[in-house]
């Protein structure tokens, strides 16, 4: 494009996303999560791009969306026609990851939508992602076999964990399922609790664990690695972007890639490469999110080992469509631009 076809204009709004049923893990219960969503329209098209707040990190939906919008339409600039540029703009923005993701997202959207083809077929990448993962909240067995037995057909579990009271519970989900099962601890473990699970763990045949001390507990990550058939570790919280990948070297078996502490597309790209180049593990990975952010991040799933795109399947009432999901793996939609669209 090289003409100026009017303004850019952009609307920012809160959405609280209701879950299907409760969702447990050592932070705490959640029913709904709110997030940023971002309407832009450019050239006669409409796009949009969804922002997800890290609310463990202290950032909220508010603070997403009141960056958006103060600042949203100065960032994008007065029109799209060089979109690499306004993409530079984003991701040098200093702002909450958020609020970075929101226009990022809604950027690539609109990439599509001006060609006429799906960003994914832009990008070269395939229309179907590898096997995905379904998580199963904190439980008792009986609760965690019926999560189990309900859950939609994918490639892995991914189980939420505490402490040794959900030991029964993974004994309980491994002996109605082979998918592998991952576990995710959310910062709540200490080295006593893995010096205690681990064996046990290991005869479960769980595939890795998430985080499963404090970010600060350093010397913990460093002492797990010379415990005798320990778990391969991949730190969540603990890896944001580029920086936190190189310090991650040396304690840590991979790291979970997600848009909205990378900024979007562009900085989990980068932090994903960086982690290929210091020899780790990237799994691509979400929060509770709709099927507009789980497009955003699909761009990327080529470049991951494992894929965790599960949020949508938690929504009781989704505000986007498009996505499918076949032979355990997620299908993007065929429709230009991230291959979704509002469903009410």
């Amino acid at each position: 494009m090289d003409h100026d076809s009017g303004r850019t204009e952009l609307a920012v709004h809160r959405e609280s996303l209701r879950l299907i049923e409760m969702v447990k893990s050592s932070r705490g219960e959640i029913d709904s999560v709110d997030t940023c969503m971002v309407t832009l329209t450019y050239d006669g098209m409409t796009a949009f791009g969804e922002g997800t707040p890290t609310e463990y990190s202290g950032v909220t939906a508010d603070d997403v969306v009141d960056a958006v919008a103060a600042e949203g339409v100065q960032i994008l600039g007065p029109n799209l026609n060089n979109p690499q540029l306004v993409l530079d703009r984003i991701e040098k923005w200093d702002a909450p990851a958020g609020a970075r993701m929101a226009l990022d997202g809604a950027v690539h959207d609109w990439i599509g939508k001006a060609a006429g083809r799906p960003t994914w077929e832009l990008f070269r990448m395939p229309r179907t992602l590898g096997p995905t993962v379904y998580t199963i909240s904190m439980a008792s067995p009986d609760e965690a076999v019926s999560a189990v037995r309900k859950s939609p057909d994918v490639g892995a579990l991914k189980v939420k964990v505490g402490g040794p009271d959900d030991l029964e519970a993974l004994e309980a989900i491994r002996a109605v399922t082979a998918l592998p099962v991952r576990i995710d601890a959310n910062e709540a473990w200490d080295l006593d609790t893995a010096r205690a699970l681990t064996p046990r763990l290991r005869q479960l045949g769980i595939q890795l664990i998430e985080q499963p001390f404090p970010t600060t507990a350093v010397d913990d990550y460093h002492r797990y690695r010379e415990f005798p058939d320990r778990l391969p570790v991949f730190l969540d919280e603990g890896c944001t972007d580029v920086a936190s990948v190189l310090a991650a070297r040396s304690y840590a078996d991979g790291i979970v890639v997600k848009l909205c502490k990378a900024g979007g597309i562009r900085g989990a790209r980068k932090v994903m490469e960086a982690g290929r180049e210091a020899g780790l593990r990237t799994m691509l990975s979400c929060m509770c999110e709709s099927e507009l952010a789980i497009s955003q991040a699909a761009q990327l799933a080529p470049l991951a080992d494992h894929i965790d795109m599960d949020g949508h399947l938690y929504l009781s009432d989704p505000p986007f469509r498009g996505l499918g999901l076949h032979d355990r793996s997620i299908v993007l939609g065929d429709e230009p631009g991230l291959g979704v669209r509002p469903s009410r």
